[in-house]
């Protein structure tokens, strides 16, 4: 790595210690604001996928394997999304590292938007046969990659303007955003499935896709309206950036890195099980109506809206470490619960089931922005996030939906994929403990706790 330091107002030798002009109350609200309606408009686009993978893909780009095989290809490619995530997150990580956290923001929310779009126009396999399935791949892989640089990046921008000792409840802002786009998610697939009746599989679930552009226009007209971050103006105005951001971190910081894996990895293999695989295995193993499960993952996620800004705030005042490792301890304990209350068949029960599982997971998540925001220096930040953020997303939500299938398959019933999920949660709490040590001392310098 290559760093300048000449001119340099402020020291930037520690995680978080550039201390540029406060952003006024006024501004941090447009920032948390664009945040969770930039980052909710690209949830809402990768969610949708995962929607459709369970409900509608198998039967339209898998059409010739057996219902299960099916399914378990949908999801390999929904998984697909999440493999070129890293390669995003490091291209995306230089260049906001390098020239602009907000112009990277804009740029990936733009071109994951128009990748969603473009899959709603897509032919399916009735039409152009196993050219379908390799273009839905193809589009997949390009809108994970654009994924890569949003929601590390759009940690960065709250957190870097957030004052001190409020850090982890603006951070809430971003990840707020996933309820966001899972509420707009399912409840456009549920109004569109009503409305289509039996053409939904036909045609009326190009919608959803479609109506992105208009999601796009509103993520972008926000997202200009907000202010660069005063970190970054700071290295800048100083000379400090990092040349080569990424060797930085992966010299410096490898065991944080590490440990920021291992966290994201345990949340999004649950996560994604809750919102993506069980609409499959709800419908398909245990013939319940779409629309129950559906709405009772909207119903999470208006529970998880409200209980990330719950755990943000008392991440503030108890410590970041204490709040997500409750949210580990609740995963490994929920694991076999939550499965056991779904194949009881009752539609009062899975609605439990769900709403305990996205507020309880809450509780790793809603502090996530300060968190990784935590863990590295100020000059190579956006790339340590990207990495570490990503390479969790992909080993846990990206392969976790296809991993439940084939145990399902496997053992029969759930209980592997409740083993599963309890083995997410213990590796969630051991990266929380690999990175104890630096996230305590970057508490203390710069988040106020």
């Amino acid at each position: 790595m290559t760093t300048t330091t000449v001119g340099s107002p402020e020291p930037a030798s520690t995680p978080g210690s550039a201390r540029p002009g406060t952003t006024g109350p006024r501004e941090m609200r447009r920032v948390a604001g664009a945040s969770a309606i930039g980052t909710g408009i690209e949830l809402y686009d990768f969610l949708i996928f995962g929607l459709a993978a369970g409900l509608v893909f198998p039967q339209l780009f898998f059409p010739e394997s057996d219902p299960l095989i099916g399914t378990l290809l949908s999801f390999m490619t929904f998984g697909a999304g999440f493999v070129s995530r890293p390669l995003g997150g490091i291209v995306f990580g230089h260049f906001g590292d390098r020239f602009s956290r907000k112009t990277m923001l804009v740029i990936s929310l733009v071109a994951t938007g128009a990748c969603t779009v473009a899959m709603g126009l897509l032919p399916t396999y009735a039409t152009v046969g196993v050219l379908a399935p390799i273009l839905l791949v193809a589009l997949r892989v390009l809108q994970g990659f654009f994924m890569g640089g949003e929601q590390s990046g759009a940690f960065l921008m709250v957190t870097e303007h957030a004052p001190r000792g409020r850090k982890a409840f603006f951070g809430a802002f971003v990840t707020a955003g996933s309820p966001i786009g899972s509420i707009l998610g399912i409840g456009v697939f549920n109004i569109v499935a009503v409305a289509t009746g039996p053409a939904f599989t036909e045609w009326g679930w190009r919608i959803p896709f479609l109506a992105s552009a208009v999601l796009i226009a509103v993520g972008i007209y926000v997202r200009l309206g907000i202010s660069e971050s005063p970190v970054f103006r700071t290295m800048a105005a100083g000379d400090k950036v990092s040349r080569l951001p990424l060797a930085g971190v992966v010299a410096t910081a490898l065991p944080l890195i590490i440990g920021g894996v291992l966290v994201n990895l345990g949340f999004n293999l649950f996560i994604f099980i809750v919102n993506s695989f069980s609409m499959s295995y709800g419908t398909e193993q245990l013939g319940m109506d779409r629309n129950d499960i559906l709405l009772s993952g909207m119903a999470g996620s208006f529970g998880m809206l409200i209980s990330v800004f719950v755990a943000g705030w008392l991440a503030d005042r108890i410590g970041l470490l204490k709040v997500m490792m409750a949210g580990a301890i609740f995963q490994i304990v929920w694991a076999f619960p939550y499965f056991w209350l779904f194949d009881s068949r009752d539609v009062g029960l899975i609605y439990l089931a769900v709403i305990v599982a996205y507020i309880g997971l809450s509780f790793v998540f809603g502090p996530m922005a300060a968190y990784y925001v935590s863990l590295f220096k100020p000059e190579y930040r956006y790339s340590g996030v990207a990495l570490s953020y990503n390479l969790g997303a992909v080993l846990g939500g990206g392969l976790s939906p296809s991993i439940a299938t084939a145990l399902l398959g496997y053992f029969h019933g759930s209980a592997g994929i409740s083993l599963y999920i309890a083995i997410g949660g213990v590796l969630s709490a051991i990266g929380l403990l690999i990175t104890a040590k630096q996230v305590r001392r970057s508490s203390t310098e710069t988040l106020g706790d």
